[in-house]
């Protein structure tokens, strides 16, 4: 038997089935747990959370002579009311970047917290709480819908020690906002988010020094990495009720058009389209990410890198749907405007995705730093445009995430 009842009934033994609230208003990454230390008691109490539902029938009930708050018999009546809370709870309206900017933030330190428990608990053999990372999808899915650009571009400003965590974290992100360009359904975009949260679930089990080595791989090193789809696979099928795409994403997501790919060298149409777009994600942000053994590309350099591989990488659909969903100049993107200035990207406009929301901070015909200025390249009474993309390793502007972010010295 499934009840709801107030945190206030809360006792050790009683097995918590769901939380009800948002996953950012509880200090959890799972749901489904026996509560065993009385600290978790506590965290729930201090936390906004006022009501949970428990499963009777795995752990201890309410008291007795207490009445639960309501109940259910079965799990589809539970992910009913949730999903009624969850909706009502939810206003999601296009937000300027800078306002979404500090909710992104929050979201991105408490999802690469939940990311590494969910790696640790990998490690050891445990199964993947799914449902917990569902929660989590949630909050990336609302905060691409407000603004697609703030979480994707924050999840990008990664340490190389967090790469690992905060790329689940930023394919998430990426795949929800290119599951919304394709016009996928809300079950769909969801499940899109949540397979490229679990994508690299089988990187859990690789050698650190294997992971995190600062050169390039022998063959044998490499065929150990390669082996990391498979093991995520293998991961997953252990739990229970996990999402058909999630599966696929995470096996496939490494297969290539040509056929070149692995871990089944399928090509063309063998690929699903859930497993060409994490192939899309998992690359752009690997490649917009500083690693052990490069810096990362400029994010518009990099889309042009991309395009040049397309045939026989990826299919050319879901690439220009990829580009549309985050411009062609993406958020932090380096350019010099015909005016002579350079800025950097902070947003994009719905007009056009040559014209995007520009902060210009230096002059070239002084070559001096200038006062920071936002400029809509899509107001008509705006003449200047890009000109050309700048390569940020050749300006060395020490500041550059700081400009478009407002978060000084942003990292995860």
């Amino acid at each position: 038997m499934l009840k709801r009842i107030s945190v206030n009934q809360l006792v050790l033994g009683m097995h918590l089935k769901e939380f009800c609230g948002s996953w950012m208003e509880h200090p959890f990454w799972r749901t489904a747990f026996v509560l065993t230390d009385p600290k978790d008691i506590e965290a729930i109490l201090s936390s906004s959370i006022k009501e949970v539902w428990i499963d009777c029938d795995k752990g201890v009930d309410v008291a007795p002579g207490e009445s639960a708050v309501s109940e259910a018999e079965s799990e589809a009546q539970v992910e009913a009311a949730l999903r009624q809370v969850v909706d009502a709870q939810r206003q999601i309206a296009p937000v300027p970047a800078a306002l979404e900017i500090e909710r992104a933030t929050r979201i991105c330190l408490q999802a690469k917290q939940a990311v590494v428990s969910m790696f640790e608990e990998a490690r050891m053999g445990n199964t993947v709480d799914v449902d917990g990372a569902k929660l989590l999808v949630e909050e990336i899915a609302d905060s691409v819908a407000r603004n697609p650009g703030a979480i994707i571009s924050l999840a990008r400003l990664k340490t190389v020690d967090d790469y690992t965590y905060m790329h689940s974290v930023a394919v998430c992100a990426l795949m929800v906002a290119l599951a919304r360009q394709l016009g996928l359904d809300d079950a769909q975009t969801r499940s899109a988010g949540l397979a490229g949260l679990l994508h690299d679930l089988g990187k859990a089990v690789m050698p650190m020094a294997v992971l995190n080595k600062p050169g390039k791989l022998t063959e044998a090193e490499f065929t150990v990495i390669k082996s990391h789809p498979v093991e995520g696979h293998k991961m997953l099928l252990g739990g229970i009720n996990v999402d058909p795409m999630a599966l696929d994403v995470c096996l496939h997501h490494h297969e290539k058009t040509d056929g070149s790919g692995y871990p089944k060298g399928l090509k063309g149409d063998e690929i699903s389209l859930f497993a060409k777009m994490g192939a899309v994600c998992d690359v752009y942000d690997a490649i917009t990410s500083n690693r052990p053994y490069k810096a990362g590309w400029d994010p518009a350099e990099s889309l042009r890198k991309m395009a040049e591989w397309t045939r026989g990488h990826f299919d050319p659909t879901v690439f220009q749907a990829f580009v549309k969903s985050i411009g062609i100049y993406p958020v932090g993107s380096l350019v010099r405007l015909s005016s002579g200035r350079i800025g950097v990207v902070v947003e994009q406009t719905a007009k056009s995705l040559t014209t995007p929301c520009v902060k210009v901070f230096y002059s070239t015909k002084s070559n001096i730093r200038i006062v920071p200025q936002v400029i809509d390249l899509s107001s008509p009474d705006i003449n200047d445009k890009i000109a050309t993309r700048e390569d940020p390793a050749q300006w060395h502007f020490l500041d550059l995430n700081e400009l478009w972010s407002g978060l000084p010295g942003a990292h995860w």
